[in-house]
């Protein structure tokens, strides 16, 4: 079974809006990424990927080019492709500006979700908890990515969703290389804003999202001690 078919036949399925191959090539690659099957500092190419994923070149490179703006790879002409490094300054920065978009976004969505949007929300929180509990850290990443995606989707503003998706898979690359012993923590804090969003509270959302971002910035800083 290729890379491509088990990240499939594993994602979440709140979501029923079909993918094009393009989208297909950037959530498997940046999975790998973000999981640590391709570690930093290594070397990729499109080839490699493609046989691995089972996609043709062409959506292989156009997911290389979106993952470079998102600052998990760096493409060097004639020479390939590498992962990037783990950066703690980088972190915070993602943070520091996640913050604000974030908070917009959990507003919004809490604001303007249908009776729909807000069911599936549910659902996320519920697989998030059944992910942890079975100790599936990767289950719980790419319910993160979907609860990450349906916010975006129902705060109806695609300014603040298209500026905020770059950030999110380095901040999940981060939380998984770093995660050890902060499941539960990070997992109450998830779901208490999915809640709130899907309960249509919007200023719950506001003030959980902060939470959630407050953590991440003790997190983060926490890292520093640690490997100090």
């Amino acid at each position: 079974m290729t890379t491509r078919s088990r990240a499939l036949t594993k994602s979440p399925t709140h979501s029923k809006v079909p993918m094009s191959l393009n989208e297909e090539a950037y959530l498997c690659i940046e999975e790998m990424i973000v999981t640590l099957v391709l570690a930093p500092g290594s070397v990729v190419s499109e080839a490699m990927l493609s046989e691995r994923i089972g996609i043709g070149h062409t959506p292989i490179r156009e997911a290389l080019q979106r993952l470079g703006r998102e600052h998990l790879v760096q493409i060097l002409p004639r020479r390939g492709v590498v992962v990037t490094a783990i950066d703690v300054g980088h972190q915070l920065q993602i943070l520091e500006t996640r913050r604000e978009l974030d908070r917009l976004i959990a507003r919004s969505a809490a604001a303007r979700a249908t009776m729909t949007e807000r069911e599936a929300m549910t659902a996320i929180a519920q697989s998030m908890e059944a992910a942890v509990k079975a100790g599936d850290f990767v289950a719980f990443l790419r319910c993160d990515n979907e609860m990450n995606r349906q916010s975006s989707l129902s705060a109806r503003n695609n300014v603040a969703a298209a500026a905020v998706a770059a950030l999110h898979a380095a901040s999940r690359r981060f939380w998984f290389y770093h995660h050890e012993g902060r499941e539960i923590t990070t997992l109450r804090l998830h779901v208490a804003l999915a809640r709130a969003m899907a309960a249509g509270k919007p200023e719950k959302a506001a003030e959980a999202s902060d939470r959630l971002i407050d953590d991440l910035f003790d997190f983060t800083h926490g890292t520093l001690i640690t490997r100090t």
